[in-house]
């Protein structure tokens, strides 16, 4: 009988657990950054109408473990923003809806990234900022967002928004910009965290 009881109290919490478990999973594999097969990324990608805009931007950097110093190999990230009226362009692939203006790249081993893509508006109706989404993979590790990145010369980001950038620690996350070869420029490094961040 007590062999009994203790099977059940385990069968009990194993079926307690792996819904929730499978929730965690669902969560994270809804991720854009799953969107493309890993096969098919460089270290450079260009984001869909790059051609067509005004604001062409070359986005590039290095990515580093959590040391800051050791270069990070097959590290996916992913970027998705408005167009350049600050609008984001919505297309559907059978039950999905995903952002139109999206790239993928993944790091060889000198760490490195290029993004070819453009400067994203502002919503002046929501008062939305020019920002680029960001998600990030290491190998074996959760996907996570990091905070996105602004633009130094955005006339909506207020001395109030640099402040509390500045607060938090992460001025980092606005790009300065500027050109080269007919081109806008921005660097942004990333050093990967160690923590468990969950995916929201």
């Amino acid at each position: 009988m007590k062999n009994l009881f203790k099977d059940l109290c385990i069968i009990f919490l194993y079926s307690a657990c792996i819904p929730l478990i499978a929730q965690q999973s669902k969560t994270e594999e809804n991720s854009p950054i799953y969107d493309r097969a890993e096969a098919r990324l460089t270290n450079t990608d260009t984001i869909p109408d790059f051609r067509s805009k005004t604001n062409k931007l070359k986005l590039t950097g290095t990515i580093y473990l959590s040391d800051g110093v050791t270069l990070a190999k097959d590290v996916i990230l992913f970027i998705e923003h408005a167009d350049e009226d600050g609008n984001f362009d919505l297309r559907r692939e059978g039950e999905e809806r995903y952002v139109f203006h999206r790239s993928w790249v993944k790091t060889d081993a000198d760490g490195k990234y290029t993004f070819y893509t453009f400067v994203p508006g502002n919503d002046r109706r929501y008062n939305r900022l020019q920002e680029i989404y960001p998600v990030i993979k290491a190998p074996d590790k959760q996907a996570y967002q990091l905070e996105t990145f602004l633009f130094d010369d955005d006339p909506m980001l207020t001395r109030a928004c640099r402040k509390k950038i500045s607060k938090k620690g992460d001025t980092k996350r606005i790009l300065s910009v500027k050109e080269e070869n007919n081109i806008l420029v921005a660097q942004r490094d990333i050093v990967l965290t160690d923590k468990e961040i969950p995916y929201k």
